[in-house]
């Protein structure tokens, strides 16, 4: 207990000791309408522009509580550019004395006599070649005189000096954070090539290929033409891919995501396409289009394969249409750059089997012959694109609040076209195309009979049976007969809707947790969480202990927008579902983004708060505790227990830091075997935010932590004995030999 008291003892003197730690010194003059900062930076330490490329955090400069300065420009000196390997890109750094000028525009109104105040905030990192400080901020004032104003000379701006424009600083997350809903990008474009490959077996384009292929398989450099033939087809989509970009792009996702009229403007392009494709009608390019690309394809070369290329995908598009259609629609719900990357990948899949029998063509001979089959495979994709309509159709109910497509409704819907999908398939259902004596196929058999047991294994869904997966897609169930456990059904939970005041009401007066849920109304995910993650007994029983309330920031009402606005700016994220677990104190306790079917993952997130306070006290007292997971969950410290552990405290923007991890994974993996554990503790303002990209490009094969607080500087490296016992500290970077000592005194003090 001795030795953890004068563990914390010495954490304490550290945070202390912050002043030490500030290597530039600001001070501040005014003449006339321009202030001049000038930044002391101390010998062999430097810190970066205003304007460095993303990696290391720039400097800023802001002006504070001055209601006599209308509006401002800075000015920064001309820093020093160079490569920087441990960023992988150029950085601009200053050393030694730099100025920085901002040009003042006074309100008009100033009282004449009245001295005026003004104050900068300059917020910055410093390095040196050992260590690096986090950012620090500084606050600088200087007196003016209005009546001087008239008199005094403006100071010039040096030459060479550049503007800081608005906006031209990007946050440090810009440089490596991947979108809110990245990870929702692959899944998308292999849905994407999966549609525009099954396009290709249909009946406008399949029995186009041998056709096809001939024009360019017997030309010189057929290899080449071939390509320029499928770019043709990648350029007519992506540009429509792009015009629905410009036009119909979401300008926030999650707002459009939940928007009637585009969910309405979905559901009526599903519903005609669908119809088109079971045969009411076809879709089809005037043919006078038509007639002049094809004389212009006509010429040959690689001219005439590009417009080659662009005919065959307008000449198909009586069957491509609804599939490129229906794909289009539906990624104007989500990133503004998804209609473009979803067309390009959509018209790679439609054109892929072109370029590989552009390089095997003996494969021609071994393709299925055109059929009834291309009918049939048409027919089938019209009733799972009406099947797909209802889910758009729902969002509008849902948001309207109509309560016409419920549950029930929508189930039997989905029942009667999976059924009917099945039927035709097995012959009961004749459509246009296929004749009556068409011999009844093993393959057919098969997938009809898969059609059928599927439509009907959702009949108990509309009786509040649980249907897994799918629930995130269909209405939810407002009975749970079915339901059985010993946590509690979604329907059980009690929640507050957009209530966050009255949640910590509530959570004061009988002393509980609060779980908040960032949702919104056209939210899958958040669907599925409820669905399948809230009704699991071990979750549910934690949850019904739990003040609950759903905050939703999808809708385009004030108070969505203030939610959305709060989680963006304490959580650095507008993604949804987010889910924080507060103290009845109003402290967060932990955080979760995004759906899981982790329920141990979920249940230590829920549970983040009651063994915290334990985790402080039985962790080494050490800075920056207590730690916790990437995933917002208290790193636990039992597994230290028995080890000597070289505990290493860093940050993403650290040059010593990250020039040390190379060894750190040598130490891990030479020494594991023999009792030691090395832990990295990152120090990020962000946490995960910052620390999950930078992962993903540097390989680091140790445990990984989040702290708490600040450090005065880093890195600090601690080697602990077997005993919990700090046996030496390292500042700023440090040579592997010397930790590796440490490393043998603290085995042998064990």
């Amino acid at each position: 207990m001795r030795v953890l008291l004068l563990g914390a003892f010495a954490a304490l003197s550290v945070f202390g000791q912050a002043e030490k730690f500030n290597h530039v010194q600001w001070t501040v003059t005014t003449s006339g309408s321009v202030a001049t900062l000038r930044a002391e930076i101390d010998p062999e330490w430097h810190m970066y522009s205003l304007t460095t490329p993303p990696g290391p955090i720039p400097t800023t400069i802001k002006l504070v509580d001055s209601p006599a300065v209308a509006s401002f420009s800075l000015f920064e000196p001309p820093p020093v550019r160079k490569f920087d390997p441990n960023f992988n890109a150029d950085t601009e750094t200053y050393e030694g004395t730099q100025t920085f000028f901002a040009k003042l525009q006074f309100n008009k109104d100033l009282p004449a006599g009245v001295p005026v105040k003004i104050t900068f905030e300059p917020r910055y990192q410093t390095c040196s070649g050992t260590s690096c400080i986090p950012p620090r901020t500084r606050r600088v004032t200087a007196s003016l005189n209005p009546a001087d104003l008239a008199t005094a000379g403006s100071t010039a701006i040096a030459a060479g000096y550049i503007e800081v424009k608005p906006g031209a600083v990007a946050p440090l997350s810009s440089s490596v954070a991947p979108g809110p809903q990245d990870s929702a990008w692959g899944s998308f474009l292999v849905l994407a090539f999966g549609v525009g490959l099954a396009s290709v077996f249909t009946p406008c384009v399949f029995p186009m290929i041998p056709i096809t292929m001939s024009y360019f398989v017997g030309q010189k450099g057929g290899f080449a033409q071939a390509f320029t033939f499928c770019l043709g087809i990648v350029v007519l989509f992506t540009g429509l891919g792009l015009l629905a970009t410009i036009f119909l792009g979401p300008a926030g996702v999650n707002h459009v995501g939940a928007s009637v009229w585009v969910n309405g403007f979905i559901s009526i392009i599903f519903f005609v396409f669908g119809l088109s494709l079971l045969g009411a009608f076809e879709i089809t390019i005037p043919s006078g289009i038509l007639t002049k690309l094809n004389h212009a394809s006509g010429q040959g070369g690689f001219i005439g394969s590009l417009l080659m290329g662009l005919t065959f995908a307008l000449a198909s598009f009586a069957c491509v249409g609804p599939f490129m259609g229906t794909l289009l629609a539906a990624s104007v719900t989500g990133n503004k750059l998804r209609p473009v990357a979803g067309m390009a990948t959509f018209a790679s899949g439609l054109s892929f089997p072109f370029f590989l029998l552009a390089l095997f063509p003996a494969s021609l001979k071994k393709l299925p012959r055109s059929g009834e089959w291309l009918a049939r495979v048409k027919v089938v994709m019209g009733f799972l694109v009406l099947a797909a309509m209802l889910k758009y159709l729902h969002n509008v109910d849902d948001v309207l609040h109509w309560n016409f497509l419920t549950r029930e409704r929508f189930l039997a819907a989905w029942v009667v076209l999976a059924v009917m999908t099945g039927l035709y398939l097995l012959g009961y259902l004749r459509l246009p195309g296929i004749s009556q004596d068409a011999e009844l196929g093993v393959s057919r058999l098969l997938f009809g009979m898969l059609a059928v047991a599927g439509g009907l294994s959702l009949i108990p869904g509309m009786f509040g049976a649980r249907l897994g997966e799918i629930e995130a897609y269909v209405p939810p169930a407002t009975s749970s007969v079915f339901s059985g456990g010993g946590g509690a059904t979604a329907d059980q939970l009690v929640w507050l809707e957009n209530d966050l005041e009255g949640a910590f009401a509530k959570a004061k007066a009988e002393n509980k947790k609060v779980l908040v849920d960032f949702t919104g109304d056209a939210c899958t995910n958040c669907k599925w969480m409820k669905a399948n993650m809230f009704i699991r007994p071990e979750i549910g029983a934690v949850m019904k202990n739990m003040v609950l309330v759903e905050l939703y920031t999808d809708r385009s009402d004030p108070l969505s927008e203030s939610f959305q606005k709060l989680e963006a700016e304490k959580f650095q994220t507008v993604a949804i579902p987010f889910y924080v677990v507060y103290d009845p104190a109003r402290n967060v306790l932990a955080t979760f983004p995004d759906r899981t079917d982790d329920s141990a993952k979920f249940l230590a997130f829920l549970n983040a708060a009651a063994p915290a306070a334990t985790a402080a006290t039985s962790a080494p007292a050490l800075e920056g505790a207590p730690f916790k997971t990437l995933d917002g969950t208290p790193l636990s410290t039992a597994d230290w227990k028995g080890k000597v552990v070289v505990l290493n405290y860093w940050a993403t923007w650290c040059i010593p830091c990250r020039q040390e991890i190379p060894e750190f994974n040598r130490m891990q993996a030479d020494l594991q075997s023999k009792g030691v554990e090395v832990v990295g503790i990152s120090m990020d303002e962000d946490g995960a935010e910052s620390v999950k990209p930078f992962l993903q490009q540097v390989p680091v094969k140790y445990t990984i932590g989040l702290g708490s607080g600040t450090i005065g500087q880093l890195p600090i490296t601690l080697v602990i004995d077997r005993n919990g016992k700090t046996v030496q500290r390292f500042e700023g970077f440090t040579k592997p030999a010397d930790i590796l000592a440490a490393i043998t005194k603290a085995q042998s003090a064990s």
